[in-house]
């Protein structure tokens, strides 16, 4: 259960008062100091913004976004997720977000985050997640007048309404992990369930083709030893080339999902390349560069 909110009669100051970039939130008129972040902290919002920004039906994230539902409230949770991009000239949000997230990492004062969970679950936050970064890998899921339910590195955290895919809670830890989720989730934004839908889609489409190579070259050749020759080779290119392409395009996918600029240079490199092992290499890479020349390493 939530405890009641600290401050019960009105501070003097108004949201219309804070600026974009004070380091202050407002509980009913009374100003809150936010301090830097962490590395723990700032690397976590980092990875929870890319696993929920990826998903594909989510429209708008946003870190650190002030959010005043009313003139005395201004609180801005780490990662907060839209199913509609905001509009308006607004400098805050004034509808609160149907997901928030907050990472509580060393230091955390513990009254202010109930206050905070409290205000925004009040002003129509469907939920909360406060992912602990002390101790075991664990996340605490806030619901208006409903008990907090916690969630082991094991579990699988559910958005009905905001997110289509769970979001495994080590994913909000491990960069590793927040990748294969980013990476899955870029893929079906792209109409692809997975890695190995793309490679499928490809061997589908070189089989095809390969099978009308084939037959038009058995047409012209007029012998059935051409015909069969033809139709073999073709599939085989056919499929070869499908499955290259298969993998160039979740490459360029995975960058561009990413933000990264991808210049015709990269893209052109990228699309020339014929070596599977070396295209499987970049993807590896696609997942983790900080930027789009950085794919290609030492190669």
């Amino acid at each position: 259960m939530i405890d009641p909110l600290r401050h019960d009669a009105p501070g003097p100051f108004h949201a219309d008062q804070l600026r974009d970039g004070d380091r202050y939130e407002l509980s009913n008129g009374h100003p809150i100091y936010c301090a830097p972040a962490g590395w723990q902290h700032a690397s976590g919002s980092v990875k929870g913004g890319l696993v929920l920004d990826s998903d594909p039906d989510v429209q708008w994230t946003g870190a650190d976004v002030g959010i005043s539902p009313d003139g005395g409230t201004l609180r801005a949770p780490d990662v907060v997720v839209r199913t509609t991009p905001p509009t308006g000239n607004s400098t805050w949000l004034t509808e609160a977000p149907p997901l928030a997230v907050e990472y509580a990492g060393p230091g955390q004062n513990e009254r202010e985050l109930r206050d905070k969970i409290a205000e925004l679950l009040a002003a129509g936050t469907g939920l909360v997640w406060v992912v602990r970064l002390i101790g075991p890998q664990r996340v605490e899921v806030h619901r208006l007048n409903e008990p907090m339910k916690l969630y082991s590195a094991s579990d699988v955290l559910e958005a009905p309404g905001v997110l289509r895919n769970p979001v495994p809670v080590r994913a909000l830890f491990d960069r590793d992990a927040a990748h294969e989720v980013v990476l899955r989730n870029l893929l079906q934004r792209r109409g692809y369930a997975s890695l190995d839908d793309v490679r499928e889609k490809g061997r589908e489409e070189g089989r095809e083709e390969g099978r009308e190579e084939g037959r038009e070259e058995g047409r012209e050749e007029g012998r059935e030893e051409g015909r069969e020759e033809g139709r073999e080779e073709g599939r085989e290119e056919g499929r070869e080339e499908g499955r290259e392409e298969g993998i160039v395009d979740a490459i360029l996918v995975l960058l561009q999902g990413r933000g990264l600029a991808v210049d015709t240079t990269v893209e052109a490199r990228v699309r020339t390349c014929h070596d599977r092992e070396t295209l499987r290499r970049w993807l590896l890479r696609a997942a983790q560069a900080e930027r789009a020349e950085s794919l290609f390493g030492a190669d």
